[in-house]
């Protein structure tokens, strides 16, 4: 049964149906059929091997499907196939992706970094020399205060903590004013404390943006949740709240029992 029914046409931003995607034989996604809603924030959980990264590949472009079709709903109406487009041009869309290790200007100041991933054509030099304009200094410190490191502006990027580091790469994607963003592992090596703090910014983000949080770190699942998807062999294995999803036989025996053993 097709779950975009669960959505009014003009709520969902994403859909996925079908898709296939083989490497050397081994099915890395099965018939995957998944739907995002417009301002929709959902975890996606399953154990390793299950298609996660593949997954997020397909929707960024950087690898194709054998098979299925991946749509984009713009929010004038149109639909684009993604499977026809580049990269960089899903990434034009607004759709931006935060992979597991943060990919920040180490040598720069934070306040730098967020100039530098300003939505602007520009090169780096360019950047570091062009004068914001009243508009860009505005969400410059909407980023760095969503975000909470405009205390820390004036910092060097490569001092920050592992946990600032990746709040900043968030901002630094937050900047560029994406309609889908993709967080790989976000809670990985963080403190409690910075975990708590990620989720509340995640939180935040909900409703501004459709976020896709791929994570292992249960309690932190615990705390984001809204909408848990499983995947299982490349194929959605259950979706639905996150007791509903925890407490169900398959997931525990395919997932979470195995996460004890790990």
């Amino acid at each position: 049964m097709s779950h975009s029914a669960l959505y009014k046409d003009t709520d969902l931003v994403l859909s996925i149906e079908s898709v296939t995607k083989s490497f050397d034989g081994f099915k890395a996604i099965n018939d995957l059929n998944f739907y995002l809603g417009e301002g929709e924030l959902r975890t996606i959980i399953g154990p390793n091997g299950a298609g996660k990264s593949t997954f997020m590949d397909l929707i960024t472009g950087r690898t194709r499907p054998d098979s299925g079709t991946l749509t984009y709903h713009q929010s004038d109406g149109h639909d684009l196939d993604l499977t026809k487009l580049r990269e960089y041009q899903i990434n034009r869309l607004g759709i931006s992706r935060k992979f597991q290790t943060p990919s920040i200007y180490q040598h720069h100041t934070v306040y730098e970094n967020i100039v530098l991933s300003l939505s602007h054509d520009r090169s780096v030099l360019k950047s570091l020399f062009y004068k914001e304009s009243v508009e860009d200094k505005e969400a410059i410190e909407e980023v760095l205060e969503t975000v909470r490191l405009q205390d820390m502006r004036n910092d060097p990027a490569g001092l920050l903590s592992h946990g600032q580091k990746q709040w900043l790469e968030i901002g630094m994607l937050l900047a560029q004013k994406p309609r889908i963003l993709l967080v790989d592992e976000p809670a990985a090596g963080m403190s409690d404390e910075e975990t708590e703090r990620t989720g509340e910014l995640l939180l935040s983000l909900e409703g501004k943006h459709s976020i896709m949080v791929v994570e292992h770190d249960m309690e932190f699942i615990r705390q984001i949740a809204r909408k848990v998807t499983v995947l299982h062999q490349g194929h959605v294995l259950k979706e639905g709240k996150f007791l509903e999803v925890a407490n169900d036989p398959t997931v525990k025996e395919v997932y979470l029992g195995r996460q004890k053993h790990d």
